[in-house]
């Protein structure tokens, strides 16, 4: 079985370099991204990569921190730290990654 979290800890990775590319590779072709049992964000694996581009884009200093994660079955849960920039607020998140083998299907966001 694929380390879960270890997939997920690598997305935060792939955001933190600003690497749509590196992120999206780790999803299923069909995967989304929505606000916690709320609307789709960004809708397939080229929606996921042209959202976070254009976020990158406006916020080419956004950095999230991992506090800490959890792996259950098909799911990881990562409470997060993210800044847009150093002056910035930071906020929390909570992430909620659904795997369908070793691809992130879906991503969740509790705020």
């Amino acid at each position: 079985m694929a380390d879960r979290l270890a997939i997920a800890e690598a997305m935060i990775a792939h955001y933190n370099a600003q690497d749509a590319d590196a992120y999206v590779a780790l999803m299923t072709e069909d995967a989304c991204e929505a606000g916690y049992r709320g609307a789709v964000l960004r809708d397939g694996r080229e929606g996921v990569r042209s959202g976070l581009k254009a976020m990158f884009a406006e916020f080419p200093k956004n950095k999230a921190e991992i506090v800490k994660g959890y792996a259950l079955g098909d799911f990881v849960v990562l409470h997060e730290t993210v800044s847009r920039s150093p002056e910035a607020e930071p906020f929390e998140v909570m992430s909620i990654y659904s795997f369908e083998g070793d691809k992130c299907s879906r991503v969740e966001f509790v705020r």
